[in-house]
């Protein structure tokens, strides 16, 4: 009875293990569906609402990864004007020629004849925070006072125009919004309802609020006073900078928005693994990297944007070399060129840290790489052996056959031009000699 037991109990374990993996699979078929499957045929209902469409081929690997990404993204919005849809570049060649697609996955909003290829982080809530701005005008109007709550609460960073919708602040503030949709989100609302959430003293205010505190672009009040060309300077400039948070995570896609702010990029480079988790020593070095800066934010704030790389091969690309974790590196985001503290990482103190960022202000800190021709061959060189050695990481077969069959009619071809010579002269001489005896 016993024995039988067990197997009872065995074979209800695994139905209903199965059961859950029939519930999981119906689920992500679910996800996937809300994705609309999209042919040649979208040329010409392209004009019909709001689309974010994602471009891609079978065959890619970095599709394959995004597009049960692209599932959570439809679901989140199903209830939206947004249509989510994919559209194989290789079964509709006219599409991709048509939207001038260059590479794959590639994900663009489109809304009538305009079209914005999305540039950020493949992640869900990235995704749907670019739809959700993309979908809406620039600037979006704020009417109660409890939208200000809610919105501190869905968004890490947002702008907000209190005051008089009119004259050359609001104009400009407008055109940033206009040309930073993309970037982040843009609000305006009335002096009372702001006075409830924020502290100001004069009108108009221009308010960036990011990690529970706002800030204010410095010139606000006196603008009427300045020039219409320094007022549209400074405020796009003041967007430019301010549209990311202290400490935010650098990725492949994010780094060349991060490197506009024209300020030193300061990294604090880490190693993830692939469940986003972090080794402790390393844990303890970014936060010790990030406390200094918070504490200091007066200080470095105006010179210096600070993030973290969990991806080491990104800090590898930009100093051509590999780089021990935890690491710190900045670069200059004028030059190009990168520096590296003299002092062991392990080893670091706040104390180094602060000496490390005055040479760099001071420009007496060595600086490495730059943008020069020479720099510049390296660079394409290292990034054209990283892809190689990532592409037989990946696919070994394929990329034996990418490269091994060019190869193979090369040699070819090469032996039938110095070695066809040889054969007809070994030819000619065995005739020579039946002939003479």
């Amino acid at each position: 009875m016993l024995v039988v037991g067990n197997a009872i109990w065995k074979w209800s374990r695994l139905f209903g293990a199965l059961l859950l993996l029939l519930g999981v699979l119906r689920t992500a078929s679910g996800l996937s569906s809300r994705v609309l499957e999209l042919s040649d045929r979208f040329i010409d209902v392209r004009h019909e609402g709001q689309w974010l469409v994602m471009f891609y081929a079978p065959w890619c690997g970095y599709c394959k990864k995004t597009e049960p990404i692209f599932g959570l993204v439809a679901q989140a919005l199903h209830a939206t004007n947004v249509r989510v849809g994919k559209l194989d570049c290789t079964r509709y060649p006219a599409s991709a020629r048509e939207f001038k697609v260059r590479g794959y996955p590639t994900i663009m909003f489109i809304k009538g004849n305009m079209e914005f290829t999305y540039n950020g982080d493949r992640s869900r809530d990235e995704l749907v925070d670019y739809a959700l701005r993309m979908s809406g005008p620039p600037v979006q109007l704020v009417t109660r006072t409890e939208s200000v709550d809610m919105l501190k609460g869905s968004h890490t960073i947002f702008f907000m125009f209190v005051g008089q919708q009119e004259g050359v602040v609001w104009d400009t503030y407008y055109a940033a919004a206009e040309g930073y949709q993309e970037h982040g989100f843009f609000y305006a609302t009335s002096e009372d309802i702001a006075a409830q959430h924020f502290d100001f003293e004069k009108l108009p205010a221009v308010i960036v609020y990011k990690e529970e505190q706002h800030h204010f672009y410095p010139h606000g009040h006196v603008a009427h006073e300045m020039d219409p060309n320094e007022v549209n300077e400074t405020i796009f400039q003041w967007v430019n900078v301010e549209r990311f948070t202290l400490f935010p995570k650098v990725t492949r896609f994010n780094i060349h928005q991060l490197l506009k702010t024209q300020k030193y990029l300061v990294l604090a480079v880490v190693q993830e693994d692939k469940l986003s988790q972090i080794a402790t020593h390393e844990l303890e070095f970014r936060d010790m990297v990030e406390g200094v800066i918070r504490k200091h934010r007066p200080r470095y704030h105006n010179k210096f944007q600070f993030g973290w790389i969990g991806e080491p091969a990104i800090a590898h690309s930009i100093i051509l070399d590999q780089l021990p974790t935890p690491h710190l590196i900045a670069i200059n985001s004028s030059t190009q060129h990168h520096f590296i503290p003299d002092d062991d990482p392990m080893q670091m103190t706040p104390q180094a840290l602060h000496l490390f960022l005055e040479s760099i202000s001071n420009e007496s800190a060595i600086a490495y790489g730059g943008d020069t021709y020479f720099v510049r061959c390296n660079r394409a060189l290292f990034e054209l052996k990283r892809s190689l050695k990532d592409m037989w990481k990946g696919n070994p077969v394929l990329t034996t056959v990418i490269f091994g069959l060019p190869l193979g009619f090369l040699l070819l071809i090469m032996y039938s031009i110095f070695c066809g010579d040889c054969l007809v002269t070994e030819e000619d001489q065995d005739e020579d000699h039946e002939k003479k005896e």
